[in-house]
């Protein structure tokens, strides 16, 4: 194989490792998509299934989280909104290790972080992809109710009491941010 060649090459890979980590797919997403978020049932943190269909009727804040980021202390309020309006609204934390490897402990780990940090008690799931080719049926359904995908850890999506709407903050809209707020109030 010729140099230049072999440049091409180099230069090619690391193009395309650069578009994957800023959360750009370049191939087809993969696997069933779901029609309701109530036909989901994903397990927990300690390995229980989840059926979501215990969550109709209730506002839902779904949050993709992880241990080694800037963001990590939005854990805290995360905590703080589930304390002030958990009879207004469920919080769903799902770890992902989608941004520059940023959550890559075990759920084992996870949980001990989450409790011995910012004594999270919120719902904790267990590790997911919330984005590219593994990106979990519930982050494919978030994506096509509201057109984005995650832009970091601690995005944000509010699903509407019904299930039916969902709207998405950027991870820098904090979860006591006064749109939240309001949005859990109405």
């Amino acid at each position: 194989m010729s140099l230049s060649r072999i440049l091409l090459l180099g230069i090619l890979i690391v193009v395309v490792a650069g578009l994957v980590s800023f959360g750009i797919d370049l191939l087809p997403q993969r696997g069933p998509v779901i029609n309701s978020i109530y036909d989901l049932k994903i397990r927990s943190l300690d390995g229980k299934e989840i059926d979501f269909s215990q969550y109709r009727g209730h506002k839902l804040l779904i949050v993709n989280t992880a241990s080694k980021c800037g963001k990590t202390p939005q854990y805290a309020e995360l905590e703080k909104l589930h304390e002030q309006f958990g009879s207004k609204i469920i919080i769903l934390g799902f770890p992902a290790n989608n941004f520059l490897w940023q959550e890559p402990g075990s759920n084992a780990a996870i949980a001990q972080f989450c409790e011995k940090n910012y004594g999270v008690k919120f719902q904790m799931f267990e590790k997911i992809s919330v984005k590219g080719r593994d990106q979990h049926p519930l982050y494919q359904w978030l994506q096509l109710k509201t057109g984005h995908k995650p832009d970091w850890n601690f995005a944000k999506y509010l699903v509407s009491a019904d299930g039916e709407q969902v709207t998405y903050f950027e991870f820098s809209v904090h979860s006591l941010d006064r749109q939240i707020i309001d949005e859990v109030n109405r």
